[in-house]
């Protein structure tokens, strides 16, 4: 019984002492220094824009990620290649409820669940949230110094949003919206 009692109290004085020399660091991200931009694809072309970031950290066990999570103001939405009326046209329709509705859904949220360390990168999967809908999506992270970027793809219609979808409407022919849109971001921190 004492041996037993001594082997717990030294394996948890181990296991403290793992603890205390393991230092977990918040980095969080400048907003103003970081950038996201979007190119959506549509069969006779493509827009693209910004969005920004909200808010956000990443969090590091040692020197490596561990972890992270940002939001993303989509009240920002900006479309990039066009102006004037066009560029005003698209703007609101993409903040209306045929897409993001921005109104009632004025954030969207990026949270890891994993992170792997391969290489020089960093597999994270995550949690993506865009109009209070969650899935999951997975993309490759690259470091460099105070620096975090990625691209990935990100399919709208698993958030509820099927406006001009060839999946869901027939008859769109050169009208139709593809399903998939690109992010590409750039964390600063």
């Amino acid at each position: 019984m004492k041996n037993r009692i001594f082997k717990s109290v030294f394996i948890f004085a181990l296991a403290i002492s793992f603890v205390s020399f393991t230092t977990v660091k918040e980095k969080v991200i400048k907003v103003k220094d970081s950038k996201v931009t979007w190119i959506g694809h549509k069969v006779t072309g493509e827009h693209t824009g910004t969005i920004d970031v909200k808010e956000g950290i990443l969090i590091f066990s040692e020197d490596q990620l561990a972890g992270g999570n940002f939001t993303i103001d989509m009240t920002t939405i900006n479309t990039t290649d066009l102006s004037g009326g066009g560029k005003t046209k698209l703007d609101g329709h993409l903040k209306s409820a045929d897409f993001f509705g921005v109104e009632k859904h004025p954030t969207a949220t990026l949270v890891f669940s994993n992170v792997t360390k391969k290489g020089d990168d960093y597999l994270v999967s995550a949690d993506l949230t865009i109009k209070n809908i969650t899935n999951p999506v997975k993309f490759k992270l690259t470091m460099d110094g105070n620096k975090a970027t990625t691209a990935f793809k990100v399919d709208r219609t698993k958030y509820d949003i099927k406006y001009g979808s060839a999946s869901f409407f027939d008859g769109l022919k050169d009208r139709a919206i593809y399903d998939e849109f690109d992010l590409n971001v750039t964390l600063v921190f």
